[in-house]
């Protein structure tokens, strides 16, 4: 007979740990809101702004290496395409860090 009284206490024991949970994640809500639609619209240009500014300078560059030291080859499409490529690197290597914060956060709040 003494098996009877254990199943409401593991019943209760699991309640209380619901409850811990949910607890835990209104005071984590409370903490950190989610951010606005105008963080994602911010996000959006800031990448934007981080693969068109070297592309732009690349291709300044280029136009300035054509018209004052010109040479056999044109420079503008070359450098067009380098500060392109380095652009969408950064772009890639901020998002990469941002997405990484984020999972340690949440694992973080998992434990």
């Amino acid at each position: 007979m003494p098996d009877a009284p254990a199943a409401p206490a593991i019943a209760a024991n699991g309640l209380a740990q619901q409850i811990g949970a949910s607890a835990r994640r209104k005071l984590h809500a409370a903490a950190h809101p989610a951010p606005g639609p105008l963080y994602g619209l911010g996000m959006m240009g800031l990448v934007g702004w981080a693969v068109a500014v070297p592309t732009l300078a690349g291709a300044a560059l280029g136009w300035w290496l054509d018209t004052y030291h010109a040479g056999r080859h044109g420079w503008t499409l070359a450098l067009l395409a380098a500060g392109l490529t380095l652009g969408c690197f950064n772009a890639w290597r901020w998002i990469a860090g941002e997405q990484s914060s984020i999972d340690k956060e949440a694992h973080h709040d998992e434990s």
